[in-house]
């Protein structure tokens, strides 16, 4: 039993590795060691998998990771150094999850979005991330709300910049029957909490509806990040 999302053959073998304890859960994140063998393709056994991931020839966020179940995810950025390659995670068609090849320019910086907001000792602002990471903020810098996303330099955690969850953002929807999709926020519904949608306005001028807790910002005139192969 694996994440049906997971780049590995169904009736190939017995057993799939499980994901570590992480930043990801098991159902959104797919482990070191079947991106080096099913994703990428430089190994071609489990066992190589985990011998080149044990050497350190896998970069998570700016970090090696050695731990060949360490769970990947949405818009983390991974780096083969012996390649000199960057991929980010992004959201495909079908419940799936790319690895888009992007420069090592782009491979500084990912995109965060904040889905809690806490006040905590000190009277500090405490944010987390979709990523399992937390930020921890001074009052005089609090200006961020839930949904917005902030543009994080790694591996020093260093917020570069951020941007608004509003209407007419560049958006990729990240799960649903849309996921991979990508359009402008042309409306918001009014229905309540979780239930709340979305229109999205593609590229092609097309409109759809999806929940709004799909939505992930990506720029205001156009996306921060490499949505598509080829693209600039």
């Amino acid at each position: 039993m694996s994440p049906p999302f997971w780049p590995i053959h169904r009736k190939g073998g017995t057993w799939a590795v499980r994901t570590s304890s992480g930043p990801h859960s098991l159902n959104t994140s797919i482990p070191t060691k079947v991106i080096m063998r099913d994703q990428l393709n430089y190994a071609t056994t489990a066992r190589e998998a985990k011998s080149l991931i044990k050497s350190g020839k896998m970069v998570v966020d700016g970090l090696v990771r050695k731990d060949d179940r360490f769970p990947v995810g949405l818009m983390d950025v991974v780096h083969i150094p012996d390649t000199g390659e960057y991929f980010r995670v992004l959201p495909d068609h079908g419940g799936k999850l790319k690895f888009l090849a992007i420069t090592a320019e782009e491979g500084k910086f990912k995109l965060c979005r904040i889905i809690g907001k806490t006040t905590i000792k000190g009277g500090k602002t405490q944010l987390n991330l979709h990523d399992g990471n937390n930020l921890v903020l001074s009052t005089e810098t609090d200006q961020y709300k839930v949904n917005d996303v902030l543009k994080i330099k790694v591996p020093e955690k260093e917020v570069m910049d951020s941007i608004e969850f509003k209407e007419m953002q560049q958006v990729i929807i990240t799960g649903g029957r849309s996921q991979g999709a990508q359009g402008v926020l042309i409306g918001l519904g009014p229905e309540p909490g979780w239930k709340k949608t979305a229109t999205i306005r593609t590229p092609d001028g097309d409109d759809f509806r999806t929940l709004s807790r799909y939505l992930f910002v990506v720029g205001t005139n156009e996306s921060v990040i490499t949505l598509d192969a080829g693209e600039e």
